[in-house]
């Protein structure tokens, strides 16, 4: 179960709160509660209903796309992502890498593509359930570069798994052997990390003489019945190269239903838009059929990035995917000032990127 939709709902939070808003909005969840248990034996203090309401005002509402504590977030991360550090795209841990073709016809045959994809969330909830907390990292890139009217699609799936978290040989082969029932497998060494020789306004220039874009996928609608790759990657009149990736971070059991206690919790405590509350209600009904199917929740950030071979050439690639994104309302954040490395999201290493050092 995963979705790019924003807000409280499934997976946990593509826009919405941060790891540490959660935690917070269950921990103000408890106080608030204590408060007015406490009105039972005495009144409490008004100053105690003004810090709850302001904590939950804080975390839960939001002004645009974010709540007001995560554009306070977004504001600092965009200042520390210029001088990101090495490790923050290296993390302790096992990575490795294939390279998947499904057979022929996949994705263009809906029955065999929603095939490819429930298997494909088996191998995630196999990957969620191998530890008590959430960790593994599952990355898939897709890059399509256009050469004299012709197209050359690679694709490549990556797994990380961080040091200290379980038996990673173990995940690794069998999370292997699941991609190889999916299509022709083969395990490759992804390229080094490009450097950055130049930052321009919503661009870098890249050491090999490539620029580059790179947007955050923050919306996609359901009428579009998921088919990202053929919108974004197989439209016709394509001219620059694109590259799109799909983060995926598993829940294990345990984590997930209780992540989908919470955020049926808060939808129902702080939400006052009728119309949102009865959505993450429906949101949570699907949840919950989903989890007792014995499905997992998944974590879930999506990039995409145009080539260029000038900036006037990626200025003009970013602008058509934005309006191929607007026909298919699809959502785009170009990552304004986080531009600075944010194509390593679309390549193999974004497999072992800490969450959070790209918003």
């Amino acid at each position: 179960m995963y979705s790019l939709m924003p807000g409280y709902r499934i997976p946990a939070l593509q826009r919405g709160l941060s790891p540490a808003e959660t935690l917070l909005t269950k921990a103000n969840a408890g106080v608030g509660g204590a408060v007015l248990a406490s009105a039972v034996f005495g009144p409490p203090p008004l100053w105690a209903f003004g810090t709850v309401g302001a904590v939950a005002a804080l975390v839960n509402v939001a002004p645009g796309p974010r709540s007001v504590g995560r554009w306070a977030a977004v504001g600092y991360r965009r200042l520390r992502e210029r001088t990101a550090p090495e490790d923050a795209y290296a993390a302790p841990g096992e990575t490795r890498t294939w390279a998947l073709y499904p057979d022929h016809g996949t994705m263009q045959d809906a029955h065999r593509r929603i095939t490819f994809h429930d298997a494909f969330g088996r191998a995630l909830t196999f990957a969620g359930g191998q530890a008590r907390q959430a960790g593994v990292q599952v990355h898939v890139t897709h890059h399509a570069r256009t050469r004299d009217g012709f197209t050359n699609h690679t694709q490549t799936v990556s797994v990380h798994v961080p040091k200290g978290l379980g038996p990673a040989a173990r995940i690794l082969d069998t999370l292997e052997g699941e991609f190889s029932a999916l299509g022709s497998a083969a395990p490759v060494e992804p390229e080094p990390i490009t450097a950055v020789a130049e930052r321009g306004p919503g661009w870098v220039a890249l050491e090999d003489g490539r620029y580059a874009a790179t947007a955050r996928i923050t919306g996609w609608p359901d009428e579009t019945d998921g088919d990202l790759m053929p919108r974004l990657l197989l439209g016709q009149g394509l001219t620059t190269d694109r590259s799109l990736a799909v983060l995926y971070r598993p829940l294990p059991a345990a984590q997930s239903r209780r992540s989908a206690k919470w955020q049926h919790a808060a939808a129902e405590a702080w939400t006052t838009d009728k119309v949102k509350a009865a959505t993450l209600e429906a949101a949570s009904s699907t949840a919950h059929g989903a989890l007792v199917q014995g499905a997992t929740l998944v974590d879930l950030d999506a990039y995409l990035t145009v080539w260029g071979d000038s900036p006037e050439t990626v200025t003009d690639a970013r602008w058509q995917a934005s309006l191929t994104a607007d026909r298919y309302r699809i959502q785009l954040d170009w990552l304004a000032g986080q531009q600075h490395r944010a194509y390593v999201m679309t390549t193999p290493h974004g497999a072992s990127t800490r969450k959070g050092a790209i918003l």
